[in-house]
């Protein structure tokens, strides 16, 4: 039986049905039930919902063989997994955004509020700045409004949000999108099953 991981919500609906198309359906997922573990013996499969910040850690753990996590979360928390294939689904990017009239005058600490605060280290690391980090879990476009940050790192989708609290990105850091990982001893056990579900899955990547 190989468990997999899926995030909750429209990625991992959109993901559950790459893995349909590869011929790895489970009827049971598509029914309105408030189950979150589905199987399907004859397939030899079990899909379970979990949070998408805690996909990584399943997987890492072993109570998953494979799953399915954004880059943003593989890079900020860094989990002992292997990374087989980018899905080109849930695409986006990790910006810095600041209200429309800031202007860094470069002098003085700059305060960064993000829920992301590895990535964000990672990249003001290079600027030989003075950084205050400020490690939000939720509404980090508050922050600035507020006085509590002077930029925000974050995810950036369409810029909606962005716009409508008088935000805008002043610097890309990476794209993202989602990944397919796989626990590094499911890999070495079950590695004829996972080899071969990779390159189905290859297949239903656009």
């Amino acid at each position: 039986m190989l468990n997999i991981a899926l995030p909750k919500g429209r990625l991992g609906e959109k993901v559950y049905a790459m893995f349909e198309a590869a011929g790895y359906e489970c009827p049971a997922i598509r029914e309105n039930s408030r189950k979150l573990i589905f199987e399907n013996a004859e397939k030899g499969i079990r899909y379970f919902w979990v949070k998408p910040s805690d996909v990584s850690i399943y997987v890492e753990r072993g109570a998953a063989d494979v799953g399915v996590a954004g880059k943003d979360i593989l890079l900020e928390y860094h989990p002992d997994v292997y990374e087989l294939l980018d899905l080109n689904v849930g695409r986006c990017k990790m910006a810095v955004a600041a209200p429309r009239d800031f202007h860094d005058d470069g002098e003085r600490t700059l305060r960064v509020a993000t829920k992301f605060a590895s990535i964000a280290a990672d990249y003001y690391a290079g600027m030989g700045r003075d950084v205050d980090f400020i490690k939000l879990n939720g509404s980090i476009e508050l922050a600035p409004i507020l006085g509590l940050s002077d930029v925000i790192v974050d995810i950036v989708e369409t810029g909606t949000t962005l716009r409508e609290n008088n935000l805008e990105v002043v610097a890309d850091i990476l794209p993202i999108s989602a990944r397919m990982i796989a626990n590094k001893a499911s890999f070495k056990f079950k590695n004829r099953q996972l080899e071969e579900m990779l390159a189905k899955m290859k297949e239903q990547v656009k």
